[in-house]
């Protein structure tokens, strides 16, 4: 009987079925997961969660992990992108209201042109625009956290779903 239990859990978790609370009960452990890390690493970094920008791409990478936008380039590229473009903004203007407007429509420009596009990544100029922040917000948390949600979303659909993950790297 214990062996059938993880069988038919080990089943849904690996067909992602929808309708099987089973499946949406390991998946939301998996993004709990990362939340987690992303909370260690808020505390490290010195940042607070908030302006920590992954919950949205956690969701995605672990709810729709064959969509575009969940594909490491997207992820990674996607938040480096839109960081670098807030930043630029940021060092041009100063944290102006109109500017973290204008940083986020250039930054989905940005990733559409580099082939980065990341709907979740959107709000990384708007953060860096408003909080005023650092050059070194690039580097910790943001492509740090990317690599590390890379990371585990790779983890989590190999070894948890048994599934391939991601469809392609770059």
């Amino acid at each position: 009987m214990r062996r059938d239990l993880r069988q038919v859990a080990a089943d849904a978790i690996r067909r992602n079925d929808r309708h099987n609370a089973l499946a949406g009960a390991v998946a939301g452990v998996g993004a709990a997961i990362a939340i987690g890390v992303m909370e260690w690493f808020s505390l490290e970094s010195h940042y607070p969660l908030v302006i920590i920008p992954f919950a949205t791409s956690i969701v995605l990478v672990i709810g729709s992990p064959q969509v575009e936008p969940a594909q490491p380039r997207a992820l990674i590229g996607g938040h480096v992108v839109s960081t670098l473009v807030g930043l630029a903004v940021l060092h041009c203007t100063g944290p102006q209201a109109w500017a973290a407007a204008a940083a986020v429509g250039l930054a989905v420009l940005a990733m559409y042109v580099t082939g980065t596009f990341h709907p979740p990544a959107g709000i990384n100029p708007l953060l860096v625009v408003s909080n005023n922040l650092p050059w070194s917000f690039l580097f910790a948390p943001v492509l740090a956290g990317a690599l590390l949600l890379a990371a585990f979303a790779y983890l989590w659909h190999r070894w948890v779903r048994r599934r391939p993950w991601p469809q392609r790297w770059l």
